[in-house]
């Protein structure tokens, strides 16, 4: 193996478990840095990078280790490749956050809660979206996110060995899968608030026909408000019972339920 482009005394130095190391590194500091809790954007770059190193310690040791790459390209292909492979993983988790965000803002436009206390997240979004989007980041980190992080990582080598490219039109069809599946969630999620919705917004016009000189917008804004707040105290635990099982599938099975 040739490593021309370093110093000789840095190469004894290192070794090749630096080598070994550094490119499982790379793949998991692209991971980590879209990992919902671990790569917020309100989480410092150090705790990120603490967070990515803490993984390696872990996952490398599990691997066979890597020959160290011949020359400069050798290097820049392991840092694309893993790079690519390492987001991919990532955003794949990060989905189901946004899932919750989604199933929030249909929830919140349908019981007219969609302007209260918006702006927790790095982008604005109303109120259920921020409560369903906090409580299921920590609901997965008490599950044992990062444990079944590290599972993935290290089942991640055999689907997709380091240094080589995933295949374009896999990775696409792979992607545009999740995000569907993850629009599909989401209307789940929201189901309760969107059908209370569309039986208030029924009854609502029943009652107005029936008394067209009642305003029935001022009595029933309170009521459709109220039994939002009311189905989110009631069902958050089993919407957020099918977000934790649906997030814990895909760990256990990134590729699972593909046609």
């Amino acid at each position: 193996m040739s490593l021309n482009f370093l110093p000789p005394e840095l190469v004894a130095l290192l070794g090749a478990g630096f080598w070994h190391a550094a490119i499982v590194f790379l793949r998991i500091a692209a991971m980590v840095s879209v990992l919902p809790a671990m790569g917020e954007l309100y989480v410092p770059a150090r705790v990120k990078l603490a967070v990515a190193a803490a993984f390696t310690f872990v996952v490398a040791p599990a691997l066979p280790a890597f020959p160290a790459p011949e020359g400069v390209m050798g290097f820049a292909r392991f840092a694309v490749t893993e790079a690519i492979i390492g987001l991919a993983l990532g955003i794949g988790i990060r989905i189901f956050v946004l899932a919750l965000q989604t199933a929030g803002t249909m929830a919140a436009q349908s019981t007219s809660l969609s302007q209260v206390l918006g702006g927790i997240g790095a982008e604005p979004m109303p109120a259920l979206g921020a409560v369903l989007m906090i409580s299921g980041v920590t609901l997965a980190a008490m599950m044992g996110l990062h444990v079944r992080v590290a599972e993935l990582l290290i089942r991640s080598y055999q689907m997709f060995p380091a240094g080589q490219f995933p295949a374009a039109a896999g990775l696409t069809e792979w992607g545009v899968y999740r995000v569907s599946q993850s629009f599909s969630l989401s209307f789940t999620l929201a189901a309760p608030f969107v059908v209370t919705a569309v039986i208030y917004n029924l009854a609502l016009g029943v009652i107005n026909r029936a008394m067209p000189q009642l305003m029935v917008a001022m009595v029933g804004a309170p009521v459709i408000t109220f039994s939002g707040l009311f189905i989110l105290m009631v069902g958050s635990p089993m919407i957020l019972d099918v977000w934790i099982r649906a997030l814990m599938m895909f760990i256990a099975d990134p590729g699972g339920g593909m046609p």
